[in-house]
């Protein structure tokens, strides 16, 4: 199977293949002090108990649609990766037009006003440590944290995720699975990263570049991410060397080899990733 014909769940299988302790992803928040480090095989439990609620409890069919309203937190991956391993397409980006048409919204506390324009299911997530449920559920939608942990801990799609199904809309464009898995695998060569990539990253997942330098490039690579939310400038130089980061996303300037049209160019610059010493 070659990048322009895989699917997402061939990718994360790939991935989880090097080694499913390893850790995918390690997550910061400055202002609350929380810290969560989750093995692949951590993210792998996550993802299909997610994808189980998804295909399930929803009853989303491949195709579907899921706005995605959630912040810079560990737990956007996890929506993104279980969407596309469920086959449903995943929306970011706080698009009015996406949200009334989906056919079901994830929304974190700050975007549960914009959530309610949803007329299916809408799922709410407190963002609360260690995956704390709502101390009172906002009325009509779901807490998230009441109702994956008893959803199963493995996920088989009742039909297999093919290359051309639809997998991201963003930035008023959609893209295809087999479409984003060689742009991931196209990424991850452009910038160098391997297993041993740590990839420090404090952007959000609303847009593609977004999605590209700080999920799927690292997807592809088997590589970590550590994901930082309300940064403190003062504790990152001690943090990249707690967690060895060797590798960080940032707004590259066309002058540094990379396109527009190739490297997801936005106004402020490409966003890429640049390795550190």
């Amino acid at each position: 199977m070659t990048a322009a014909n895989s699917s997402f769940p061939g990718l994360w299988r790939a991935a989880l293949a090097q080694g499913p302790s390893r850790p995918f992803l390690t997550y910061y928040d400055d202002h609350t002090g929380e810290r969560v480090e989750l093995s692949y095989a951590t993210t792998d439990n996550w993802v299909a108990k997610t994808a189980n609620l998804i295909q399930d409890e929803l009853a989303l069919a491949p195709g579907d649609e899921v706005a995605i309203l959630l912040p810079t937190h560990w737990q956007t991956p996890i929506w993104l990766l279980a969407c596309w391993a469920a086959g449903v397409v995943a929306s970011v980006g706080e698009d009015p037009a996406a949200v009334e048409r989906a056919a079901a919204v994830v929304a974190g506390p700050d975007s549960l006003g914009e959530a309610l324009a949803c007329r299916g299911e809408r799922i709410a997530l407190a963002l609360r440590p260690l995956g704390a449920p709502f101390q009172q559920v906002p009325e009509g939608f779901t807490d998230y944290a009441a109702v994956a942990p008893s959803q199963p801990d493995a996920f088989t799609p009742y039909s297999p995720v093919e290359a051309d199904a639809p997998a991201l809309i963003a930035d008023g464009q959609s893209w295809t699975q087999g479409e984003m898995v060689k742009d991931a695998v196209d990424a991850a060569a452009r910038w160098n990263l391997t297993a041993g990539s740590r990839v420090l990253a404090g952007c959000g997942f609303a847009s593609r570049p977004e999605i590209r330098a700080a999920l799927t490039s690292e997807l592809a690579a088997g590589a970590s991410l550590v994901l930082c939310r309300n940064v403190d400038p003062a504790r990152l130089p001690g943090r990249m060397a707690a967690e060895k980061v060797n590798a960080r996303v940032t707004s590259l300037g066309l002058g540094q080899g990379q396109s527009a049209a190739g490297a997801g160019g936005t106004g402020e610059g490409t966003l890429g990733v640049l390795l550190v010493d």
